[in-house]
């Protein structure tokens, strides 16, 4: 394996485990969505979700422009990493909008974490580092807008 090779391995795993983070938050709005009372959280609870699915699309077209296939099962130590959106589901189930944000809030600065993470410890090029940049500022503006239904 070439040094090229290995970075390339390294890129692919790192955003497999990206998109691991993405699914669990794609699903964690989803679900929220389905418990939370308020429309105006209910419809943007849709939209970030939606957010995520096209995050999701957008990382695997980085994988597949590398020459690589996504990993089906989920992603590599980063995704095994991000566990909070997994226990979103018992806050959901009382339908308190509290409990439910907060559970949010806590699934976003994991993701948040994930990405600054890989920003800074693997080397990408500048169009897989502007596309990164652009999903975390995006979590990131989720993150103040969910601070703000508290």
């Amino acid at each position: 394996m070439t040094n090229t090779d290995d970075k390339r391995t390294t890129i692919v795993s790192t955003l497999n485990g990206l998109i691991s983070i993405l699914e669990d938050g794609k699903l964690g709005y989803t679900s929220a969505a389905e418990h939370v009372e308020n429309d105006i959280i209910k419809r943007d609870f849709i939209q970030y979700a939606r957010e995520r699915a096209l995050f999701i699309v957008e990382l695997q077209d980085e994988i597949n422009r590398l020459g690589k296939s996504t990993d089906a099962s989920g992603g590599g130590a980063l995704g095994a990493l991000h566990r909070a959106w997994l226990d979103i589901k018992s806050s959901f189930t009382s339908g308190d909008t509290e409990a439910i944000v907060g559970a949010c809030i806590t699934g976003e600065e994991a993701a948040i974490d994930k990405y600054e993470m890989a920003l800074k410890e693997i080397e990408m090029d500048q169009n897989q580092i502007g596309l990164l940049a652009k999903q975390l500022n995006s979590i990131k503006a989720v993150l103040l807008k969910l601070n703000h239904y508290r």
